[in-house]
Order: C-alpha cells, then structure tokens, then sequence
C-alpha cells in the first residue's frame, strides 16, 4: 500500500514537471528583412555599408532567447555613403587579403553561447564571432522588440588579423590611420 502512494505520488509530480517543459524552440531569421548595417572610423572620417545574413536561428527555451547562430555572407559587403567609382574602390579593399579576405573566406558567423536576461526585454549576449576563420569571444546588448532583436556591436579587427592602417601595428600612419574597432548595427527579423 505504501509503495504505491510513493509510486502514484511520483507519477504525479512528473506529470506537473512534464507539462511544465516546454521544449527549445528554434525560429529562422529572415534573411531578406534582416539587415546588418558596419561603419568603420578612421581619423579623417567613416565609411558605412551593408553586408547580408546568409541564414541564422534563435533559440528560445520558455520563451526566452536561450541561443542561436548565424552566418553572413561577406561576399555582399556593400557600401553605402560613397557612389560609383570611390565606392568600388572601397568595396574592393575590403574584400582584399588587406581586410577580410573574401575569395578564401566567404562567409562568418556568430554563435550565441550565454544570453542573461536584463531589464525592458533586453538581454546580455554573450557569443563567439568567427571572422577569416579566427573565432573569438564578444559581448553586446539585444534588445527584443515584436519582429526580432536589435543589437550594436563592436568589433576589434585586429583580433582578426585586419590589421591594415592599424595604428597598434604600423607607425607614423597619421590622417592614413584606420580605427580598430568597427560597428555592426544589427536588426534581426523572425521569419
């Protein structure tokens, strides 16, 4: 008798502990909404652009963003505040072995590894970011709206080996210097 009040009360408390998981979810990006939008300093000025998600996920565990991937295209480095010629110019430098290498690495990607909820639906992330095939850890705000994330990251590109204009690893460059860090303004849209 005994045993099976133990056993019955058991079969309860798991089934509550089984209604009560939901499984990880994954929701693709789309990746014709989603846009990542770089700007890159140097001491006379910046330059700004586009470059395309190739594919990407996020992962919600209880409805909250527990993970997620992605992969963008660099061969789509686009710039935007320049036009015709300068603009070709630009481009061609920055998928050069100078920059990122395009023609031997096509692609990069982010992998989120820890996401700590914060206040007003924004999240601590927490992510390691590959980029001509050297990966290394970075962390930034998300925050969630309706459609997707936002997010501003920065990103050292001597961590890379972009180290171009750099004036960590090159003297006397002065108004020639490139910023180390450059930004990525991202806006995530669930497909």
């Amino acid at each position: 008798m005994k045993t099976s009040l133990i056993f019955s009360a058991l079969m309860l408390i798991g089934s509550f502990v089984t209604a009560s998981i939901e499984p990880v979810i994954s929701e693709n990006i789309d990746v014709t909404k989603s846009t990542i939008t770089w700007t890159g300093k140097k001491v006379t000025g910046e330059h700004t652009g586009m470059v395309n998600i190739k594919s990407g996920n996020l992962l919600y565990d209880n409805d909250m963003l527990s993970g997620g991937n992605f992969e963008i295209d660099m061969t789509s480095i686009t710039n935007t505040d320049m036009e015709g010629e300068w603009s070709d110019k630009l481009v061609g430098h920055l998928n050069s072995d100078d920059f990122f290498s395009v023609a031997t690495f096509p692609t990069a990607s982010l992998v989120i590894t820890k996401v700590e909820s914060s206040e007003n639906g924004t999240y601590k992330i927490s992510a390691d970011l590959t980029i001509k095939g050297q990966t290394h850890p970075l962390s930034f705000m998300a925050t969630n709206n309706d459609s997707g994330f936002t997010a501003n990251i920065t990103v050292d590109r001597t961590l890379y080996d972009i180290k171009y204009g750099s004036g960590k690893f090159f003297e006397g460059l002065g108004d020639k210097m490139i910023y180390d860090d450059f930004e990525l303004s991202v806006n995530l849209i669930k497909a």
